[in-house]
């Protein structure tokens, strides 16, 4: 039997303000939200059907480019321009990080970590995968 993953934990300089971002971002809840001395807060899906993340107070500033991403899909019925218009309103910023000429866009979240928006909404993924052929 292989380990389950526990949650997916985020280094950050102040976890409280980035679990609020990421939780409005992804409409997740906080999971756990101790007072705002702590030092760990934990987000995940509403359902709980995912991984949920821990923001973790770190003392290093972040200086390269992130190892590990979150890829985001619009939902079914919203598109692309829609969810990076509402994301760079929540305050992430677009970021070049020699992405090229491509169909996602490259964004940050508040303190800097990279992640990226997906074109095709999870509908438009599954129709795509069911026209190909098998094999």
């Amino acid at each position: 039997m292989a380990p389950v993953v526990s949650h997916l934990s985020i280094d950050c300089a102040d976890p409280h303000a980035q679990a609020r971002w990421w939780a409005e971002a992804l409409g997740w809840d906080h999971v756990w939200d101790p007072d705002e001395d702590d030092d760990e807060v934990a987000i995940a899906p509403p359902d709980r059907a995912a991984t949920g993340w821990l923001f973790l107070r770190v003392p290093d500033v972040k200086s390269v480019k992130n190892r590990l991403h979150a890829d985001l899909r619009p939902p079914d019925g919203s598109d692309q321009a829609t969810e990076l218009a509402r994301l760079l309103e929540l305050g992430a910023t677009q970021v070049d990080i020699g992405q090229g000429d491509v169909t996602w866009q490259v964004l940050a979240d508040p303190e800097g970590n990279e992640f990226c928006l997906l074109r095709s909404t999870p509908s438009q993924l599954a129709a795509a995968l069911a026209a190909q052929p098998p094999g």
